[in-house]
């Protein structure tokens, strides 16, 4: 990705030499196969809401923070924290740098100085961020490339679902609902939260994802019944006719959560919108509700009435990435679990056509929740 650019996002992208460095100790050459295109290099690419070039003092930055690598070679030094070796198939692990708990508070490949994305035919990064996938893996690395959503997922499902149970101590999950607006984040929280017992709705946009949904066990909620669901925007403003439409939008949505949840809300809604839906998302939430985010799709700044939040008890989570140390066991309950994107629900694009690939996914061209981009053949 080079300085600003005309048109869409991937007009922002440029193909050409890129080079660094010989190894330093602790670090890995890889050669990147199956690249996730995450909401993150969107954010990237139109520079909302950071600019990552400018915030990290760079003309040009290597985006890609998620996929599959081969590790082609490898000084660890004297290193005890490295677990890959040469030759190895590893997922990447995004973090630029770590809290004391071992939080990311910097993204590879985003806005990390100095890191250097999957974008790349060849890239170099700290060997401690290769995770080596599982030996003898019943999935493939289609599958495995998708990993980053359900990381994601399980960090925010768990700490969602804890705060819940902390005002709802033991009543069945059977009699709550769990709802998500659309998206792979979304998607695999629900697949947790149908585990743990709840009943699960999701809102999509087509008939690929609404007969995706319902095939995996999620009731779908198609939004396209619901046309002025989203907030209007600034040239809407003024618009008596587009604020009806909405009212009658958000009263017909608030419908068919109060029947899915047999009158009572959303125990716990998955929002990774932002601010176009977040009245909607509050005024479908149960008492004791939970309302939980790991991203911001649409919108960061958001509003809500505090006194009304704290009556209905309430409680906001939010959470970003996941912890470092606790990458392998998300592996290992992927492998052992099952829980993993569906064989062939991912859609993925050649290198070449990475571009086409960032103007689709930022225009709502792609109907799979898991898109990927390939880079280098097995």
């Amino acid at each position: 990705m080079a300085g600003p650019q005309d048109g869409g996002p991937g007009a922002a992208l440029r193909r050409g030499p890129f080079a660094f460095g010989p190894l330093d100790e602790g670090e890995a050459l890889v050669e990147p196969i199956i690249g996730s295109w995450e909401a993150n290099m969107d954010h990237a690419l139109t520079r909302s809401p950071i600019d990552v070039c400018s915030s990290r003092g760079e003309d040009a930055v290597v985006l890609g923070n998620l996929g599959v690598v081969r590790v082609l070679k490898m000084n660890a030094g004297r290193s005890t924290e490295v677990s890959a070796r040469e030759g190895d198939l590893c997922l990447l692990m995004p973090f630029g740098k770590t809290d004391r708990f071992g939080y990311a508070e910097l993204a590879h490949a985003y806005d990390a100085p100095g890191t250097i994305g999957l974008l790349a035919k060849q890239s170099k990064m700290d060997a401690r961020l290769l995770l080596p996938l599982p030996e003898g893996t019943a999935y493939s690395l289609s599958q495995w490339a998708s990993y980053g959503r359900y990381f994601t997922a399980w960090d925010n499902w768990s700490k969602a679902y804890g705060c819940w149970r902390t005002q709802v101590a033991d009543d069945d999950p059977a009699h709550h609902l769990v709802f998500g607006w659309g998206g792979g984040v979304a998607f695999a929280e629900l697949m947790l939260a149908r585990r743990a017992g709840f009943r699960v709705a999701m809102a999509a946009g087509s008939d690929e994802r609404v007969a995706f949904l319902r095939e995996h066990g999620i009731t779908p909620v198609d939004r396209r019944r619901f046309p002025a669901l989203s907030r209007p925007n600034r040239r809407e403003q003024a618009d008596r006719e587009r604020h009806e439409q909405r009212r009658k939008s958000v009263e017909d949505f608030l419908h068919v959560t109060r029947e899915l949840s047999d009158g009572h809300g959303v125990a716990i809604f998955a929002d990774n919108i932002g601010e176009p839906l977040y009245d909607v998302t509050l005024g479908a939430l149960a008492r004791e509700g939970v309302v939980t985010t790991c991203g911001w799709k649409a919108g960061m700044r958001l509003a809500h009435l505090r006194g009304a939040e704290s009556i209905g008890r309430h409680i906001h989570v939010n959470t970003h990435v996941w912890r470092l140390p606790d990458s392998p066991g998300i592996r290992d309950f992927q492998e052992t679990e099952g829980w993993m994107a569906p064989a062939g629900s991912d859609v993925q694009y050649d290198f070449d056509r990475v571009p086409d690939l960032a103007d689709d996914y930022a225009n709502g061209r792609i109907g799979s929740y898991f898109p990927t981009y390939s880079v280098n053949p097995l």
